[in-house]
């Protein structure tokens, strides 16, 4: 059966391995394999231009041994200089080399300070793009950084319009400073479990993290993990062994 996002019995420990080269993506997959990973995220603005090839892309996803691949190709690190379109273009090729779950920025074609696209013309661009990833077999994430605590109101609006542009899986990132913010985010949780029709992730940046420890119990369709933490990792995602702990210990 091939890999998914979409059908889980808990919510899926997804290891990010961000690597500037194809034999530390592979170091990453060893290691954290023997510990429970379920998903590996790769996040390919990382990786050297030399290594951003169809057989890189396809060795990888093989070496993934039958976990799904989420993959993004963000607009930093590099990617910086590229355009919306180049960047569409090589995430149709990742989709063609066998990744699971393609992540489209929210504001591609459109940037915008909390990355969802406003112009219609770049709104239809998007869709176009979901649909074309969807024909070559991945499952579509729409993710909006926002990176800033965000009211329910505007993070439901968000996530409306990631369903309605085709997303299988909605995104979103926020921020929370206070413990009042974090308490928010997690009423923002059961009220994305009540209002979507689709799967979500939400997280939060920022002082209070607690949504990336237990997002998963409360509505969450993932955890966004490390194995270990190394200049390329996000100081913010967890490490594997922890969070999976909570997940089990969480479960009983």
């Amino acid at each position: 059966m091939k890999p998914t996002f979409l059908t889980y019995e808990k919510p899926i420990l997804t290891v990010m391995a961000q690597a500037d080269n194809p034999e530390r993506v592979e170091e990453l997959i060893d290691k954290a394999l023997p510990d429970g990973a379920e998903a590996f995220g790769m996040q390919f603005c990382q990786m050297k231009g030399q290594y951003r090839n169809k057989d890189i892309y396809k060795r990888l996803f093989a070496y993934a041994k039958g976990k799904p691949v989420y993959v993004t190709n963000y607009r930093h690190a590099n990617n910086t200089g590229k355009t919306d379109e180049q960047l569409a273009e090589e995430l149709l090729e990742l989709a063609d080399c066998g990744a699971t779950l393609c992540d489209v920025v929210g504001d591609f074609f459109d940037k915008q300070p909390d990355e969802l696209a406003r112009e219609e013309a770049a709104v239809k661009k998007q869709m176009a793009l979901v649909d074309e990833l969807h024909k070559r077999g991945a499952e579509v994430l729409i993710s909006s950084h926002v990176l800033k605590f965000t009211p329910a109101e505007r993070v439901l609006e968000i996530s409306l319009e990631h369903q309605r542009r085709g997303a299988d899986i909605c995104k979103i990132v926020t921020g929370a400073d206070t413990m009042e913010q974090q308490l928010e985010n997690l009423k923002i949780i059961n009220m994305l479990k009540e209002k979507l029709k689709i799967r979500f992730l939400f997280l939060a940046g920022g002082e209070c993290r607690l949504l990336r420890r237990i997002g998963g119990e409360i509505g969450c369709c993932m955890y966004l993990c490390v194995e270990e933490y190394d200049a390329l990792a996000t100081p913010a995602q967890p490490l594997l062994t922890h969070v999976k702990a909570i997940r089990d210990h969480m479960s009983l």
